[in-house]
């Protein structure tokens, strides 16, 4: 597999979730066995855990709904009928992606350093958390 596939940018919604369209895009290009070797050891882990968990499922529940839904619309509907959650739960879970790394979590601050020298940004000040690197390493900041 040579050619990279990004998925959707983390900042990207759907039904008032935050990084919930760049789950779904993961899902589908391991669904067409296109989702690049960078990707696939952290499918369902990560961010994409701490969605689900805030959403109230599992990695493999969820695998069967993108793969039962053709459309994001479908998704989204599906999403919106079974995840029952407030704007300000939502609200939360994207903070809480915003706020990684934790400032007193040294492993995971050392691991943002790395991250950024990985992905040839070492030198930008600007980016704080995982989603910046995230974004300035599929060129889309």
């Amino acid at each position: 597999m040579s050619e990279l596939i990004y998925p959707r940018s983390p900042r990207e919604m759907m039904d008032g979730w935050h990084y919930l369209p760049r789950y779904v895009d993961k899902i589908r290009l391991h669904l067409a066995n296109k989702l690049h070797t960078d990707y696939q050891e952290n499918l369902g882990k990560g961010f994409d855990e701490m969605w689900l968990k805030y959403a109230g499922l599992t990695h493999e529940h969820f695998i069967q709904v993108v793969k039962n839904s053709a459309t994001d619309g479908e998704v989204c509907d599906w999403v919106r009928r079974n995840v029952k959650k407030t704007e300000p739960e939502k609200l939360a879970h994207w903070k809480d992606v915003l706020s990684r790394p934790h400032p007193n979590d040294a492993k995971a601050v050392e691991r943002l350093k790395l991250r950024k020298e990985q992905a040839g940004v070492a030198n930008r000040d600007d980016l704080i958390c995982f989603v910046d690197v995230i974004d300035a390493d599929e060129k889309r900041i």
